[in-house]
C-alpha cells in the first residue's frame, strides 16, 4: 500500500507517492506540484564500479513533449538528446548532492526525473530537485541527506518564492539554493544587477524556506525510509600513506606542489610517482590505488600550508589576483574579438553578429520562451591543459560554463529595438589553470564592445576558494584560485557582475555546506576582485562599445509599415520580397507588427531594398515621381515595372509630348525611364506619364 505526504509550498500544495509506482527503485518519489508531476527515481549498482577513483554519478533531466500537450518535431517524432535546459538542470541537482554520498563510496548511482507534466504555475525543476532528494533519503543508497532546493525570484524589489513561469518571465533574480539541515550546499544565480547584500538576504530567505522542506522530508523519511546499504570501501589504506611518506617526506611533497607553473608541478609529481611505482613494484594491491593515495597526499600538503602557514602554491597573497592582460581585435574578419588572460588561463571570444531571425528556436517545456537571441557557447580543448584527446562536442561542463556566461551578460545586453540583431560569442579556450569560465565573461564583455554591441555595462567574473578546518570557525576563503586549489579545496564560488551589482553567481562545494560568514566574506571579495579587473584592465582596453559595428559585420536599417501592406511586401507565395532579396542581396524579416529589418554588408544594395519597400507600400497619389523599367510593350501603351512585382501603365498618348504610332518608336524593353503617377485608371491599375515629368525632376 503506497503512502501520501503534502505540505504547503510557496502557497501551492506539494505531494509525494512513495511505494506507488517505480518500486524496483532503490527509492522512488511520485511527485505532485500543482498539476505538475516527476517521476523520481534514485536506483544504485551492487557492487562498486572497477578501476575508478570518483563516485559514479549520474543525474537525468527527462523533458517529456507530452507534458505541454506537444509532438516532438523532427522525423521520428520521439524525444531525442536532452535540451540544454535539460542538461543545466541536471547539473543543479547533481551539485550540491554530489559531496552528500560517501567520499568512498563507488557504486553507480542515477538519479532520474522524468517530466509527466507541467503546470506553468508549478515549475518542473523545483519538483525534480526535490523528488531526486527525497528519492535519495527514502532509499537504502548510502546518502548523508536530507537536502533541499529552492528557487527564488524578484519582482519590484519582492522576494517570491517558487515563482511561477510567468514570474520568472519578469523576474529581476533568478536564484537556485540547495540547503542541508544547517548549511547552504549549493547556489546558482541570475540577476539584472542586484546589490551584494540583498542577493546574500535572498539566498538565506531560499535557506530558511529549505529549512521547513526538510522537515517534511523527515516525516517521509521516518515513514518510509530503508536501512542504508552497506558498501565495499574504496578508501585508501593508511598504512599505504605512511610508506609513501618514508619515502616522499612532507617536506619533498610540499617543494613538488608549491610552484607557481603547473607544467613544472606536474612534471614533480611524475617523478614522484616513478619513484614510488618503483618501490612498490611488488605489491600490486597498493599500485592499484597509488595514484589516488599521491593525489590524497598531495591535498592535505596543500590544504595544510594554505590554511596553517597561509601560503598558496604560487606564492600568492591570500586575496591577490594572478596577473591580467587583455587585448582586442586580434582575430580580423570577425565581427568582434578580445582575449583576457589571468595566470595561465587564457580565453579568446569571437562575436558575430546576424538578423534576428537567426535566432534559435528552442523545443523546450517552458511557454514562455521559445527563442533567445543571444547565445553564448564555451569550448574547452584537450591542449588548453596539455593533454591530448579527440573532440567529442560540447560535453555538460561546456554547456554549464557557456550558460553560465550568458546568464551573466544577458542583463547589459541592449533590447531588440535598439539594438535588432542575433549575437552569438563563443569562448575558445587557449589555456586552462582554474576559473576559465569567469575568463570566459571577461573576453566576452571586451569582444561584444570591440563589435559594436551597445552594452550597457562592463562585466567582469572572478571565483574565490576555500579551505576548511576542523570547526566552522577555522577556514580560509582563497580570491581567484588556480586549478590546484580548485582540485583540493572545498569551494568554487563563482561571481560575475557589473561596478553596481551582481548578474550571476555559481557555487560548487565538495562539503557539506558553507555557513553565513563563509558566504558573506566569498561575497565581498570577489566584489573587490571584480571592481579591480573592471577598473584596471579590462575598462583601460575598451572603455564603452563602439559607435558602429564592424566592416565585415551586417549592418541593419529598420522601417516601419503598415502591418496591412505586409501582403504587398511579401507578394504571392512570397514573389515580390525574394525578387527584391535576389536583386539586392540583402535578407528581410518582417515582424507581425509591419517593423521591418533590412540586414546586408551593401549600404548601396540595403537602400535600394529600402526604396523598393517603400515604394511598394505607399499610397500612390498623383504627382508622385518613380523610375521604372520597361517590362511590356502593347498596342495602347507599356507596362513599367517600378518595384518588384509592382508595375504600373503608361499609355501611348502619354509617352511623348508629340503624337506618336508606334510605342515601339520611343521605348524598348528593358528601357529605365522617369515617371510621374497619374492615379488609377478606370480598371484599378496605376496610370503613369513620361511627358508630364516635371523638369527638375
Amino acid at each position: 500500500m503506497y503512502k501520501s505526504f503534502s505540505m504547503d509550498l510557496a502557497g501551492r500544495t506539494l505531494t509525494v507517492d512513495v511505494n506507488r509506482v517505480g518500486k524496483q527503485a532503490n527509492g522512488a518519489a511520485f511527485m505532485h506540484y500543482g498539476d505538475t508531476v516527476v517521476l523520481s527515481t534514485a536506483t544504485a549498482s551492487d557492487k562498486p564500479r572497477e578501476g575508478i577513483d570518483f563516485f559514479p554519478l549520474s543525474v537525468e533531466y527527462e523533458e517529456k513533449q507530452y507534458a505541454v500537450g506537444k509532438i516532438p518535431g523532427g522525423f521520428n517524432k520521439r524525444e531525442g538528446k536532452a535540451t540544454e535546459h535539460a542538461i543545466l538542470t541536471s547539473r543543479v541537482i547533481d551539485r550540491p548532492m554530489r559531496p552528500l554520498f560517501p567520499k568512498d563510496y563507488r557504486n553507480d548511482v542515477t538519479l532520474s526525473n522524468m517530466i509527466m507534466s507541467v503546470d506553468p504555475v508549478c515549475n518542473p525543476e523545483v519538483v525534480a530537485m526535490l523528488g531526486s532528494a527525497i528519492a535519495t533519503c527514502i532509499s537504502d543508497i548510502p546518502f548523508d541527506g536530507p537536502c533541499a532546493m529552492t528557487q527564488l525570484g524578484m519582482i519590484d524589489g519582492e522576494l517570491i518564492v517558487n515563482p511561477t513561469l510567468a514570474q520568472k518571465d519578469i523576474s529581476d533574480l533568478s536564484l537556485t539554493v540547495a540547503s542541508t539541515r544547517e548549511k547552504v550546499i549549493m547556489i546558482e544565480a541570475g540577476a539584472n544587477e542586484i546589490p551584494e547584500q540583498k542577493m546574500i538576504d535572498a539566498i538565506f530567505k531560499a535557506h530558511e524556506v529549505n529549512q521547513k522542506i526538510i522537515e517534511f522530508i523527515d516525516q517521509i523519511v521516518s515513514a518510509c525510509g530503508k536501512e542504508k546499504h552497506s558498501y565495499e570501501s574504496c578508501a585508501i589504506p593508511e598504512e599505504l600513506f605512511s610508506a609513501i611518506k618514508e619515502i616522499v617526506p612532507p617536506v619533498q611533497m610540499e617543494e613538488a606542489v608549491f610552484t607557481d607553473e603547473k607544467q613544472k608541478r606536474e612534471e614533480n609529481i611524475r617523478n614522484i610517482t616513478g619513484r614510488l611505482t618503483e618501490a612498490f613494484a611488488e605489491n600490486e594491491e597498493w599500485l592499484e590505488v597509488l595514484d589516488e593515495a599521491i593525489y590524497q597526499y598531495q591535498k592535505k600538503t596543500v590544504r595544510k600550508m594554505i590554511l596553517k602557514d597561509h601560503k598558496r602554491p604560487d606564492g600568492r597573497a591570500i586575496d591577490q589576483i594572478r596577473p591580467l592582460a587583455a587585448e582586442i581585435d586580434l582575430i580580423p574578419r570577425v565581427h568582434g574579438s578580445a582575449m583576457f588572460t589571468r595566470g595561465q588561463t587564457q580565453i579568446c571570444t569571437v562575436t558575430t553578429l546576424a538578423p534576428l531571425s537567426e535566432a534559435q528556436k528552442l523545443d523546450g517545456l517552458d511557454e514562455f520562451e521559445t527563442s533567445k537571441r543571444y547565445m553564448h557557447h564555451y569550448n574547452f580543448p584537450s591542449y588548453s591543459v596539455g593533454e591530448t584527446k579527440p573532440s567529442r562536442g560540447p560535453g555538460r561542463r561546456e554547456i554549464g560554463h557557456g550558460a553560465l556566461a550568458e546568464r551573466a551578460l544577458v542583463p547589459v545586453l541592449p533590447t531588440p529595438e535598439e539594438f535588432p540583431y542575433a549575437i552569438r560569442t563563443v569562448s575558445e579556450t587557449f589555456e586552462s589553470n582554474g576559473s576559465t569560465s569567469q575568463a570566459s565573461i571577461c573576453a566576452s564583455t571586451m569582444s561584444l564592445m570591440a563589435a559594436g554591441v551597445p552594452i550597457k555595462k562592463s562585466v567582469a567574473g572572478i571565483s574565490c576558494g576555500l579551505v576548511t578546518g576542523d570547526s566552522d570557525d577555522d577556514y580560509l576563503v582563497l580570491t581567484d584560485i588556480q586549478g590546484l586549489e580548485d582540485f583540493f579545496g572545498d569551494m568554487d564560488f563563482k561571481v560575475a557582475g557589473t561596478h553596481d551589482g551582481i548578474t550571476a553567481i555559481q557555487m560548487d562545494i565538495k562539503i557539506h555546506g558553507l555557513t553565513r560568514p563563509i558566504i558573506e566574506e566569498a561575497i565581498l571579495k570577489t566584489k573587490e576582485a571584480r571592481e579591480y579587473i573592471l577598473n584596471e584592465v579590462m575598462e583601460k582596453t575598451i572603455a564603452a562599445p563602439r559607435k558602429e559595428v564592424g566592416q565585415y559585420a551586417p549592418k541593419i536599417i529598420q522601417i516601419q509599415i503598415d502591418p496591412a501592406k505586409i501582403g504587398d511586401v511579401v507578394g504571392q507565395r512570397g514573389k515580390t520580397i525574394n525578387a527584391i532579396i535576389e536583386e539586392t542581396g540583402v535578407k528581410i524579416d518582417i515582424s507581425d507588427d509591419g517593423a521591418v529589418s533590412i540586414c546586408g554588408t551593401d549600404k548601396a544594395a540595403m537602400d535600394k531594398a529600402m526604396d523598393y519597400i517603400k515604394t511598394i507600400t505607399t499610397d500612390f497619389e498623383a504627382g508622385q515621381i518613380f523610375t521604372g523599367k520597361v517590362v511590356s510593350i502593347k498596342e495602347f501603351g507599356a507596362f513599367l515595372e517600378f518595384a518588384p512585382g509592382k508595375e504600373g501603365m503608361v499609355h501611348i498618348s502619354k509617352i511623348a509630348k508629340e503624337r506618336i504610332n508606334r510605342v515601339e518608336d520611343v521605348l524598348t524593353l528593358g528601357d529605365v525611364v522617369k515617371v510621374v503617377c497619374l492615379g488609377k485608371d478606370k480598371m484599378g491599375r496605376i496610370s503613369f506619364s513620361i511627358k508630364d515629368v516635371p523638369t527638375e525632376a
